[in-house]
């Protein structure tokens, strides 16, 4: 009887997530439609970019709100990156019309990009035939930036001329775990991608969050010195005494302007939840524009 009993809840509770889900992707499908509808902001400015703006904040607001209801949120908590995604999803139809302008070429969305390279041949007359270079990535909320596609083969040692002075050693920047490579002969062609723009997008910040996104900005701005590394929440979870201008991070967005509470105080009839702040966004799109 307890089998069966058990069995039952578990039907039942399927159906019942099945069903959220399918409400979720009504909402999802609406507001989708709606940002590819609305174009702007580009690189051209316009008397129409605050308007755009506040509608892009509009439509997010809607979509959040339908989202932070009670019965949504108890089945999809801050782990299954539902929220932050909507947030990485934001940034693209924020930015997707301005970096457009820019040509094929750019690159914008969540992305595996450039972290480190280093070579492992088998042994070392393996290596004089070709680099074995491995390119370590590192995942992205979301970038503007570039993919690069490089060649690497191995070469036979320049000559020194006499009277050519000092011999500059040439480095060659490849940029992100590991990219896959395709080999022709002696030579290796990588892709992987380089973040001009990475923005880490949070429910929530915390110090030990922040310490994270400081170390992540770090090891970007040492392959790509002029990148800019933001963090964007809805929430922020950091006290007074935390000293920002010791990490990192070139800029930090909490978009409702407001501190953190525990989930369940937020369903209480006195707690005001503020909502988003069209200001905080366009301070955002113009640090990237």
């Amino acid at each position: 009887m307890l089998v069966k009993t058990t069995a039952v809840r578990s039907s039942r509770g399927k159906i019942f997530l099945r069903n959220r889900l399918s409400e979720i992707r009504t909402e999802y499908d609406r507001w989708h439609a709606a940002n590819l509808q609305l174009v702007g902001s580009t690189s051209k400015i316009t008397d129409q970019d605050d308007e755009i703006l506040a509608e892009r904040v509009k439509f997010l607001s809607m979509y959040k709100d339908f989202l932070d209801q009670q019965h949504y949120a108890e089945k999809f908590d801050s782990s299954s990156n539902l929220h932050s995604s909507v947030l990485e999803e934001f940034l693209y139809y924020l930015f997707k019309d301005l970096v457009r302008d820019f040509g094929e070429n750019a690159l914008i969305g969540k992305s595996h990009t450039f972290k480190d390279i280093f070579f492992i041949p088998p042994r070392y007359s393996e290596m004089l035939r070709r680099p074995y270079a491995r390119i370590e990535k590192k995942d992205h909320d979301f970038v503007i930036g570039a993919t690069i596609q490089a060649s690497l083969e191995a070469a036979p040692p320049p000559e020194q001329d006499e009277n050519s002075g000092e011999i500059l050693t040439i480095l060659k920047e490849e940029p992100g775990t590991y990219s896959e490579v395709t080999v022709t002969g002696n030579t290796e062609t990588h892709i992987f991608d380089i973040p001009v723009v990475a923005i880490e997008c949070k429910t929530y910040l915390d110090k030990t969050m922040l310490e994270g996104s400081s170390r992540a900005a770090e090891d970007l701005k040492a392959k790509n010195p002029n990148s800019l590394y933001l963090v964007v929440m809805e929430w922020i979870k950091l006290t007074n005494d935390v000293n920002l201008r010791k990490y990192k991070v070139d800029q930090i967005y909490v978009l409702r302007q407001q501190k953190n509470t525990g989930r369940e105080f937020r369903y209480e009839e006195t707690y005001i939840k503020n909502p988003i702040n069209p200001t905080v966004v366009h301070h955002l799109f113009s640090a990237d524009g």
